[in-house]
């Protein structure tokens, strides 16, 4: 977001009641258990709360891949070996896959437990970070209709339309951000024609470099304890 001469903006909290900003030491966090009531935590209570931190992945269990509805999944990642770690990712990798199972775990980042499965798909492992189950709505609690009575031909009709429709499998280049492409080339278009162009100062922020994880050494950790 920009001011009218370019410039950047920047974001602040404002008081409606004493109709000022705010500074970050007067901001307090509130947990709202109805609607316009909330209790009050400080910073210090979230820290003691906070999990440890560690670089552990926790391996809790497998499951088989069916058992997982795909509403709990949240985001996906590709995991990676660390060097001299090949061998032992791809048997982990290729096992899963062969059973058929989906490992759960959980894993801190930034000073939040996450949950997350893992699968082995083609010799590779993949990570998909899953909600817990609090955080998924059911039917009822968005006041869906219950399974309706539908007339036999109607159903025929939309069976045919599926059928029409249906495809051996997905082709990832149907799957077109229509609406980017079309964004990215009027911004190639202004840019060239230099029209509602600016510039504006940035820092250079130094950052620090991401940490390489080993992750088959971590689950290794964690299944040792376990039998």
């Amino acid at each position: 977001m920009l001011g009218p001469d370019g410039q950047p903006l920047a974001r602040k909290y404002y008081s409606a009641k004493t109709e000022r900003d705010l500074d970050a030491d007067e901001i307090v966090r509130g947990y709202e258990v109805k609607k316009g009531k909330y209790v009050v935590i400080t910073d210090e209570e979230l820290e003691r709360l906070a999990p440890d931190k560690t670089r552990d992945i926790d391996l809790k269990r497998f499951v088989p891949e069916e058992s997982i509805p795909p509403a709990y999944f949240e985001r996906g990642y590709f995991l990676a070996p660390a060097s001299g770690a090949e061998k032992a990712y791809k048997l982990l990798a290729q096992t899963m896959e062969k059973d058929r199972k989906v490992g759960l775990a959980t894993f801190v980042m930034r000073g939040k437990e996450y949950l997350v499965a893992i699968f082995g798909e083609h010799g590779l492992l993949r990570a998909e970070t899953m909600r817990f189950p609090d955080e998924l709505r059911s039917p009822v609690d968005i006041d869906l209709p219950r399974k309706p009575k539908v007339p036999k031909a109607a159903v025929t009709r939309f069976e045919k339309f599926i059928s029409r429709k249906s495809r051996k499998q997905l082709s990832p280049r149907k799957l077109e951000d229509k609406q980017t492409e079309r964004l990215l080339k009027l911004v190639k278009k202004k840019s060239a024609q230099r029209k509602n162009v600016v510039e504006v100062d940035t820092e250079t922020r130094e950052q620090e470099p991401g940490r390489v994880i080993d992750l088959v050494a971590m689950l290794k950790k964690s299944l040792a304890g376990k039998k």
